[in-house]
């Protein structure tokens, strides 16, 4: 089967939109000088025959969800995570969640010292998360990894890991970031996304896909583009990232099977592919 010819993924598991009418964070890593509305994500979605996509909550913005919670009140083949302070109550989770929110993004991938999720108010935040049906969305580095998804394991949340874990190029952190997550993987509620493969040495990607592949499966795997490539504008495309998720996981039917997860976890319904 040619490349115009392979099935489009079913679920964009990753992606971000935003206006420049929106106010940045104080502690903002880009400030990106351009749109990136609903609109256009949907554009690329049906532009390469994606049916379903799920919008990540952006660090550049905080905890200002307003938009996407708008999006998602007019777009029933989206589902979201937002940014929130671990005091938020569970009203304000339910009619988050009533909308269409799937979880709470945890970006903790600069934090040199992340805070504790044993004691409070992470431990509170995490029940009330479970109760709600929402699971932490966790960007943590391999370091981070080691320390974080023992004590998320110590909770009854469900746990996805953005980015492939974020790998550290360096081996010896790399290997113990992802058999940390393997072992979560093998105590359950955790998945990992293929997401933002172009933000890595291809080797590295290839590695860390590999392993989790054969030690997981498609039953805890995700993929999403990433789009719009923050910070990687002129070297990464929708395209590209497609192309480079086929080129980890060659075999359209281990593709189709992460498919499956990504409907079942995000929208409670099967793929009919």
């Amino acid at each position: 089967m040619g490349m115009a010819e392979t099935p489009a993924p079913t679920v964009d598991a990753h992606a971000h939109i935003f206006t420049r009418a929106m106010p940045f964070a104080a502690t903002a890593h880009a400030r990106p000088d351009y749109d990136y509305p609903v609109d256009a994500y949907l554009a690329d979605l049906d532009r390469h025959g994606i049916a379903y996509g799920v919008i990540a909550a952006a660090s550049l913005f905080d905890d200002g969800n307003a938009y996407t919670l708008a999006a998602l009140a007019t777009h029933s083949r989206l589902r979201a995570t937002v940014i929130a302070p671990p005091d938020t109550d569970q009203r304000t989770l339910r009619d988050m969640a009533d909308l269409g929110v799937v979880g709470v993004r945890l970006v903790w991938r600069r934090l040199s010292a992340p805070p504790a999720l044993d004691a409070e108010p992470y431990r509170g935040f995490l029940h009330r998360l479970a109760e709600c049906g929402l699971h932490v969305e966790l960007l943590a580095g391999s370091t981070g990894l080691t320390k974080l998804l023992p004590q998320l394991a110590e909770s009854p949340v469900n746990v996805v890991v953005d980015h492939f874990g974020a790998p550290s190029h360096g081996s010896a952190e790399r290997r113990a970031g992802t058999d940390a997550l393997c072992r979560a993987i093998d105590i359950g509620r955790v998945w990992v996304k293929l997401s933002a493969g172009f933000r890595l040495p291809v080797a590295v990607a290839g590695e860390v896909a590999g392993q989790l592949l054969a030690h997981a499966g498609p039953e805890r795997l995700l993929w999403g583009s990433d789009a719009p490539f923050v910070n990687h504008e002129d070297d990464a495309s929708y395209d590209g990232a497609i192309n480079l998720y086929r080129r980890l996981v060659p075999d359209a039917a281990v593709r189709t099977a992460i498919d499956h997860t990504a409907l079942a976890l995000f929208f409670n319904r099967e793929s009919r592919s």
